[in-house]
């Protein structure tokens, strides 16, 4: 979906316009991917604008520049308060937040640490990522011929940037096949998770989701869903998911900041149960959407407001 435009991003400690916000063409990260991001979204709430689970994005974005081997030159606090800044000076209400840390422009050629470490924060609206139908009546995915990422070979707890060359492959595949999204394997040919998102899967009233163990990025949605379906009385185990076990399911679903909760009604071509959202993918996903709209004061600690 085409961007909209917004008014300032912040780059470096600085608002710049929207069309200014620029590198040069020999950032290191624009060559070998040396960055690492975030993706956050702001919902216009009863009580206003507010950003979910900022904190935890946030100290994510810092763990994953550690593990880069990156320093940035701003604290967690002052990175925070430059999102909730960055919100109101757009005037906007409800948008997707897309902070960065990246090496700049220095040296070129392998070995990064001679380029300074930048960051910039983007903001605009966004829409469902997988379509506002996908949420209500759930989409149709492929099981990717990619292979997922090992752990030993790009650490998969960090979101970077050149990373994703991964998950695009296996997007491209899936759109090309007429899908929406692609299911990735792990080495082990278990199920690992979407391009960009948890899986969830439900199998007579009990619900599973990969371990961190495996590969996978800890999803912030992730975790928020764990804690929704176990309050909500629900027992939810972490192990490995077979690709057969997604077919023979009552219910799968997708979690993700983009994703938000989509349901999964047909994997390669199989429909899953009859091909419908499931009623406990229906009671997640409005709990979930409950409480970004602050709708529960329980969870009212995973709001920071604007």
């Amino acid at each position: 979906m085409p961007l909209q435009k917004t008014k300032f991003i912040w780059m470096d400690g600085e608002w710049k316009d929207w069309d200014n916000a620029k590198v040069h063409v020999l950032t290191h990260a624009l060559h070998y991917g040396t960055g690492v991001f975030e993706g956050i979204r702001c919902y216009d709430t009863v009580k206003g604008p507010a950003i979910f689970r900022l904190k935890e994005h946030i100290s994510r974005l810092y763990n994953s520049a550690k593990i880069l081997r990156m320093e940035p030159k701003w604290t967690v606090m002052e990175f925070m308060e430059a999102c909730k800044e960055g919100v109101r000076k757009n005037g906007l209400k409800a948008c997707y937040l897309r902070p960065v840390i990246y090496r700049g422009y220095g040296e070129m050629g392998v070995n990064p640490f001679g380029s300074p470490v930048s960051a910039f924060i983007a903001i605009w609206p966004w829409a469902a990522y997988l379509g506002d139908d996908g949420l209500k009546n759930g989409i149709k995915v492929i099981t990717s011929s990619f292979t997922r990422h090992f752990v030993n070979s790009v650490m998969t707890k960090a979101k970077i940037t050149g990373a994703y060359i991964n998950a695009v492959l296996a997007k491209m595949e899936a759109h090309e096949q007429g899908f929406v999204e692609a299911i990735m394997l792990d080495i082990n040919g278990e199920v690992c998770e979407g391009t960009g998102e948890n899986i969830f899967v439900v199998k007579d009233g009990e619900i599973k989701t990969v371990p961190l163990s495996s590969s996978i990025l800890g999803g912030v949605t992730r975790d928020t869903v764990i804690r929704l379906a176990r309050d909500l009385g629900y027992t939810l185990k972490e192990e490995t998911i077979t690709r057969d076990e997604l077919y023979i399911a009552d219910e799968v679903f997708f979690t993700g900041t983009a994703a938000e909760v989509t349901p999964v009604v047909e994997i390669d071509r199989r429909k899953i149960a009859d091909g419908k959202v499931g009623q406990v993918t229906k009671n997640i996903q409005s709990k979930f959407f409950d409480i970004v709209n602050a709708g529960d004061s329980r969870y009212d600690k995973w709001l920071t407001h604007v």
